[in-house]
């Protein structure tokens, strides 16, 4: 018999019936200038936040990247844990229990499990053909494909070093030529593999400020890539030949809001949201901000700690398309 785990949730000024995707929030007034979102927050706390900045759902584990998928499951990349020692991969789908007894939401068992073999799993994708595309960390860096099933389609092996598991590689994303670009940390670059494991394009970030380590890598309609350098505290979308055509940095914000920028999402207006992973007792963890670089959204909350990975699914009460650029 199917195990249910209930959750509370707050009802305020946004009632979602989020799973099948249907989502309704409070759509800011003609007037308003900037916009509303709502999103969901991968890392430490997995959870859903309505427009109005409350949590609506949490899930009981912590996670390293996530989806939300458009029929309403979430697919996410647990971190390592006691119940999950190598890190593993879940789809899950929510129920929603507003207006029983009981209130708030349940997440039905896994409907897909696969456990890691190694050190940690960091990311994972849906592709167009319903395969998953994991990567794996340990003294076997790889990117995994896996099918429906679980099974094993396509291994491809990453050039990395390997003393340091954690810091191998972070959001890697199968693009639509059927290559994947994988930002690798420590290394200090982003690359592109072919399925044969060939190398077919690569970027060196900067090696000042310090630690520029790529951590999320967007291959963008217009072929730019766009990346998040996390400690050294800045963003850069590059053209296919590696020239930056787009820096932000902390100098071209109100505040040093940037610390440790991890996940990232170019919106369908062109406008990149961004997290503050590393943002600690900062308020602010996430911001939008325009190609001309001036911040229109923000998201804070009192609580330590940042959020890693995100997804934003709706933006003044309308479902964006599918699939994110994240």
């Amino acid at each position: 018999m199917p195990v249910h785990i209930l959750f509370s949730a707050k009802r305020r000024l946004a009632v979602f019936a989020v799973w099948g995707l249907l989502v309704s929030a409070s759509v800011a007034p003609a007037d308003t200038i900037h916009p509303t979102h709502a999103f969901a927050a991968f890392g430490g706390e997995t959870r859903f936040v309505d427009a109005t900045g409350h949590t609506v759902w949490t899930y009981p584990a912590a996670t390293r990247d996530g989806f939300v998928l458009p029929d309403g499951r979430l697919l996410l990349a647990l971190s390592k844990s006691d119940a999950h020692p190598h890190g593993a991969v879940v789809i899950v789908r929510p129920i929603d229990l507003h207006g029983t007894k009981t209130g708030g939401y349940a997440f039905s068992t896994n409907e897909f499990t696969w456990e890691g073999t190694q050190s940690e799993v960091n990311t994972a994708q849906l592709t167009p053909e319903g395969n998953i595309v994991i990567t794996e960390a340990g003294d076997h860096p790889r990117i995994l494909e896996l099918s429906p099933a679980g099974k094993i389609v396509l291994e491809v092996p990453l050039k990395c070093q390997t003393t340091n598991h954690h810091m191998e590689s972070r959001m890697t994303r199968k693009l639509a030529n059927g290559h994947y670009l994988v930002p690798q940390l420590l290394d200090k670059v982003v690359r592109e593999y072919a399925p044969n494991g060939e190398i077919v394009w690569e970027y060196k970030t900067p090696d000042e400020p310090a630690e520029s380590w790529p951590f999320t890598a967007i291959r963008l309609p217009n072929g730019n890539t766009l990346i998040n350098c996390t400690h050294g505290n800045h963003v850069v979308e590059v053209d296919p030949r590696g020239t930056v055509v787009w820096h932000l940095t902390n100098a071209d914000l109100p505040e040093p809001w940037l610390k440790d920028p991890c996940g990232a999402q170019r919106l369908p207006n062109g406008n990149t949201v961004i997290t503050s992973y590393g943002a600690g007792d900062q308020k602010l963890k996430l911001l939008e901000v325009t190609p001309e670089k001036k911040v229109v959204w923000t998201y804070e909350e009192p609580k330590a700690g940042g959020i890693h990975e995100f997804q934003i699914v709706d933006t003044d009460g309308k479902t964006l398309p599918w699939p994110p650029l994240k």
